[in-house]
């Protein structure tokens, strides 16, 4: 038993504990600090940001929802919603948190109704750093999985773009728990985004997409799926021939909008599918959001290799972790 859920729950941690110190260095700065890229170590306080902060928010909220019984919207949104402004007051909150999450939990916090607090102009990698658990929690239909995402996200970064590039994430840890081969997996998200570019899920959404000043719903979303597929394209060209040794922003973008996240991450882990920490290693040697990228290309191996991809010397010491195992325990099973 690979136990998917483990691996790219430890990963996106590790990940997101390696870019921490990283993440607003251009990448000779980072050299100059670290070393060489392929030799960087996990600090010896390996700290996490406010990306796995939100990612283990999230977790708590799914399976609150989840104990509750069926999961629907509603179920969904208030534990979320919970579990957001708690993580907003948390003396933790030191690890320069995003301003989307920051302003939208603060209207969260003073009662304003989900879609009020949306900030609809943003589509920031807050949106989809966090939503891996999404695609790791068993039991769930295709309709669900992709509401729940796409929800998930809209609580803080309601553009169409941070939707759909949260379903695409969620969706393509999923695929990759479940055993799909890293080679077909570009083109299986496309086909993904192709069949659902003018599918609004209202019934998670509600009126969200008024706010966004599009005509009718679906041309609200297609916005979102239309800049995912053009980073996907992008990701396709870089992968034709891959170069380990350039900054993968240069080719997929600097990570810190959701769509380019998703493609440098999933950048950084295919040219190293068999190496998850020299993935990891990468991703943290960026000039971008090196902290998302490392923390998706961490969920990305983890769910792919499971848990043993990741040294056991760094797994001892990552904050959090006897969280992040025991989520991982509950839904490997």
């Amino acid at each position: 038993m690979k136990r998917a859920a483990t691996g790219s729950l430890l990963g996106l941690a590790l990940g997101d504990a390696l870019g921490y110190p990283t993440e607003f260095d251009d990448v000779p700065s980072i050299l100059a600090k670290c070393g060489p890229w392929r030799e960087m170590e996990l600090p010896k306080r390996a700290l996490i940001t406010d990306d796995t902060q939100m990612t283990l928010a999230l977790a708590r909220g799914l399976r609150t929802a989840m104990d509750r019984g069926l999961l629907g919207p509603k179920r969904f949104e208030r534990p979320l919603r919970e579990e957001f402004v708690d993580w907003y007051q948390s003396p933790e909150n030191n690890r320069a948190p995003g301003n989307t999450c920051l302003q939208a939990c603060y209207l969260l916090m003073g009662g304003k109704p989900w879609e009020q607090a949306s900030q609809v102009h943003s589509k920031g990698c807050g949106a989809n750093m966090r939503v891996a658990p999404i695609g790791l929690v068993p039991g769930l239909s295709d309709e669900q999985r992709a509401g729940v995402a796409q929800l998930q996200s809209a609580l803080t970064h309601g553009h169409p773009t941070a939707l759909a590039a949260s379903d695409l994430t969620a969706h393509a840890v999923r695929l990759l728990a479940e055993g799909v081969e890293p080679t077909g997996l570009v083109g299986l998200l496309r086909s993904y985004a192709y069949e659902n570019r003018e599918t609004y899920h209202e019934r998670w959404l509600g009126e969200l997409w008024k706010r966004g000043g599009a005509a009718t719903p679906g041309a609200f979303i297609a916005q979102g799926w239309d800049e995912c597929l053009d980073v996907l394209e992008r990701l396709k060209d870089a992968l034709r021939s891959p170069s380990p040794e350039t900054d993968p922003c240069l080719a997929t973008g600097a990570g810190w909008i959701a769509e380019e996240a998703l493609a440098t991450g999933l950048l950084c882990f295919l040219m190293f599918v068999d190496e998850p920490v020299t993935a990891l290693r990468r991703a943290a040697c960026t000039s971008g959001d090196s902290d998302s990228i490392a923390c998706l290309a961490g969920a990305f191996a983890g769910a792919h290799l499971g848990a043993a991809a990741w040294p056991a010397e760094w797994t001892a010491r990552i904050e959090h972790g006897d969280e992040l195992r025991a989520f991982g325990t509950l839904w490997d099973s």
